[in-house]
């Protein structure tokens, strides 16, 4: 009993002390600035060079766009996984969330919970915004248009409803008969595609909210679609272990890609680069990477040491792709750092640059880039949004935050939420989980640790 009566005690303390803090803020002006100011002048053929282990040397990082168009010696991707756990958000009456998407400018965060409201998140500081109650039951989907007018969002009564950038409600169709698991904007964003439990995908209209076109041939419940950005193509995973790849046209489909031995919980095609490859998760433990011009697989990860739950390209790098699992870890691949030039040797499984065991206490439903690849927003089961992003150089504490360490004493997250926003001075622990390195201090994939990548490097963090 006495200790139990020490623990509140701390909490009280820990909620006391958090007032005092200040809040931990993501500020991208000052590298974009820099970039922007460094393009206006004409100075595009600038060497990137190598950001040491040492915090002065924050101030030259840049944004994920210089990083893509920079003379840089190593793979870029390296310099943005986002391996820093920042904040976490979460109501005071806490839901399950299905879904999240930051709105297009990238200054707020669209939280979806299983209480049918949308709660929005400040993009910069993650302090609560405001809330409203959109739907009468639980929303499981969220869309962005391409041109940045309009918002979906699908329920699980099967219900879609359009919105504008003010979160004014101006239609609402009756789209299935079971909930809506997922949506997708045609490239011109004049059609749109919603996939339900009922084992049917929908193609609609736009503008009038009708249905034009009914894409039947899934057996159980369809769980993930995506439309192609550029390619007359459309995607689609169900419950029932298969991957379909649809005409939007003619409603045919082209081929089915077998492989998955569960259920398929997510499918992406990659947003930048050749957009010639589909990531798709599964129940069965796999990621597979399919390449669109053979219809074969392209890389299989199976390192997952769960279910996994979603999986999310990175908007500025296309080789840089992040899983989330049913046990709550979270993981990053860079693609083309492990493709090798022997054909027999294609298809085989990759190993994650960076692993974070403990990113939620439950499975992990969303992952969301920002626009601008700097943040990324993961959401589950757990009830709440946690953000992430590449650590400061020289961090020697930037791996031994509970997401690391599994250390939950007292309320945890009071102390890593609002901490002064700065490199700490290291304290030993004996907690500290290393699980992603190997016993010889080496990252699989990057070999030993060095101090020409930031985050990866002798006390250094990206």
């Amino acid at each position: 009993m006495s200790q139990r009566y020490q623990q509140n005690i701390d909490q009280q303390l820990q909620a006391q002390e958090k007032k005092g803090l200040h809040r931990r803020t993501l500020d991208h002006g000052n590298s974009m600035g820099r970039w922007y100011l460094r393009n206006a002048f004409g100075d595009t053929n600038y060497s990137i060079g190598e950001v040491r282990p040492e915090s002065s040397y924050l101030i030259d990082l840049l944004p994920a766009l210089a990083y893509k168009r920079g003379k840089i010696n190593t793979n870029p991707a390296v310099l943005e996984v986002q391996s820093k756990f920042v904040h976490l958000s979460s109501n005071k009456a806490k839901h399950s969330i299905n879904t999240v998407k930051w709105t297009p400018e990238g200054r707020r965060l669209v939280v979806a919970s299983h209480s049918g409201e949308f709660t929005v998140w400040n993009g910069m500081t993650f302090n609560f915004e405001t809330i409203m109650q959109a739907h009468d039951s639980a929303v499981l989907a969220l869309k962005y248009s391409h041109n940045d007018e309009w918002l979906l969002s699908g329920d699980q009564d099967g219900t879609i409803k359009y919105w504008q950038p003010n979160f004014n409600n101006v239609n609402i169709v009756q789209a299935h008969k079971d909930a809506v698991r997922d949506i997708a904007f045609s490239p011109n964003d004049t059609k749109f595609l919603s996939c339900s439990d009922d084992s049917s995908a929908k193609i609609w209209n736009f503008n009038n909210g009708k249905e034009e076109r009914t894409l039947s041939g899934h057996h159980w419940d369809v769980k993930c679609a995506d439309w192609h950005p550029n390619l007359g193509l459309v995607v689609t995973g169900s419950k029932d272990n298969l991957l379909k790849l649809w005409d939007p046209r003619s409603a045919e489909c082209v081929t089915t890609l077998h492989g998955f031995k569960n259920t398929v919980m997510k499918t992406k095609f990659q947003k930048e680069g050749t957009n010639r490859l589909l990531a798709s998760v599964s129940r069965d433990r796999s990621c597979r990477i399919f390449d669109l011009r053979t219809m074969s697989d392209f890389v299989v990860i199976r390192d997952a040491e769960a279910d996994l739950s979603s999986v999310e390209w990175h908007p500025v790098h296309p080789c840089l792709i992040t899983t989330g699992a049913y046990d709550g870890s979270m993981a990053h691949y860079i693609l083309d750092k492990y493709i090798p030039d022997d054909e027999d040797l294609r298809g085989k499984s990759v190993e994650a640059v960076h692993r974070i065991p403990y990113a939620h206490e439950r499975a992990i439903h969303a992952l969301e880039y920002h626009p601008l690849g700097h943040i990324l927003c993961s959401a589950g089961n757990d009830r709440s949004a946690r953000f992430w992003s590449r650590a400061r150089p020289n961090d020697p504490r930037a791996f031994k935050d509970p997401p690391y360490t599994n250390d939950k004493n007292g309320a945890w997250y009071y102390a890593v939420n609002n901490n002064v926003n700065a490199v700490l001075e290291d304290v030993p622990t004996t907690s500290f989980n290393a699980s992603y390195t190997n016993e010889n201090n080496v990252v699989p994939g990057l070999g030993s640790l060095t101090s020409s990548i930031p985050g990866l490097g002798e006390g250094a963090s990206t």
